[in-house]
């Protein structure tokens, strides 16, 4: 079979799209940038690039950049997705399917790009609600004097995560990315007395799944049930709008897990992300 790979152009939008919708709890990030910022755009921080077989057919999409997701289960074409993601400065991190990512870890030894830290994951989906969870009529879009605060806590949840803080490297990129959510209605937040009490942020959605990232509850509110109400506050708005609602967890946070669990959402698949010296929010 010859390999083609190559970089992708707004006239393929459509055909890109049909592919992504068949595994749309899978492809949910990448979908909603393409929904958000059309195939070529800066805003999706890298580039989407295609493999097409000798008979012209899709068999694969990559977005190679920051965040390095493909989305093919056509082993040659994730080997030439991660070759090309490889040779670049860009990533950040290689995000997968664990058996996708266990097959290119040798891949990247061999071309001299070891990750610093590998994270072990879940993809968790959610598309009904759980039953008799008090509202928190409070937890709302968040309004535009929040950013500072939405901004340092992704900033301390991140560096928690894999040991970089996003401050210290691209402060005003974080700071602008922040600003387009909360102007776009995709940070939601209750805060209480001054206090932040809950935290998540919509980083894509259309009609067929929205992806969250960024969930927290204040320290000190921890354990009394707050997490589990806004969780399940927020997915009585999204999902009046989306057919399901998916996260990814690390697998040894057991407390998330419990949470998320509690909260309505299921197991979907294993995942795994690979990290890099470099930059990202």
């Amino acid at each position: 079979m010859k390999v083609n790979v190559h970089a992708l152009i707004a006239l393929e939008e459509a055909e890109v799209l049909a592919f992504l919708a068949r595994r749309p709890i899978h492809t949910s990030f990448i979908t909603g940038l393409i929904h958000d910022n059309g195939l070529v755009s800066p805003f999706n921080r890298g580039s989407f690039y295609g493999f097409r077989n000798s008979s012209g057919h899709l068999e694969g999409v990559a977005l190679i950049g920051r965040k390095t997701i493909i989305e093919t289960n056509n082993e040659e074409a994730q080997e030439a997705f991660a070759h090309l993601a490889l040779k670049s400065p860009l990533p950040f991190l290689l995000r997968g399917e664990r058996s996708q990512i266990e097959r290119l870890k040798n891949l990247c030894e061999v071309m001299g790009r070891t990750p610093r830290l590998i994270c072990r994951e879940l993809l968790l989906a959610q598309n009904s609600l759980p039953e008799g969870i008090e509202e928190v009529q409070e937890l709302r879009p968040a309004p535009e004097d929040h950013l500072q605060s939405v901004v340092d806590v992704n900033a301390k949840m991140f560096f928690e995560e894999n040991g970089v803080n996003p401050l210290k490297i691209d402060p005003e990129g974080m700071r602008q990315r922040v600003a387009q959510r909360i102007e776009q209605r995709r940070v939601w937040t209750w805060v209480k007395q001054g206090r932040l009490i809950f935290k998540a942020d919509v980083i894509t959605e259309t009609p067929e799944a929205a992806f969250i990232e960024g969930v927290y509850v204040h320290p000190y509110e921890r354990g009394r049930g707050f997490g589990l109400r806004c969780m399940t506050q927020l997915a009585r708005h999204l999902l009046q709008r989306t057919a399901s609602l998916s996260l990814i967890v690390n697998e040894e946070n057991l407390i998330a897990r419990a949470l998320y669990r509690k909260a309505g959402y299921e197991h979907h698949c294993n995942y795994s992300t690979l990290y890099f010296s470099g930059m990202i929010e």
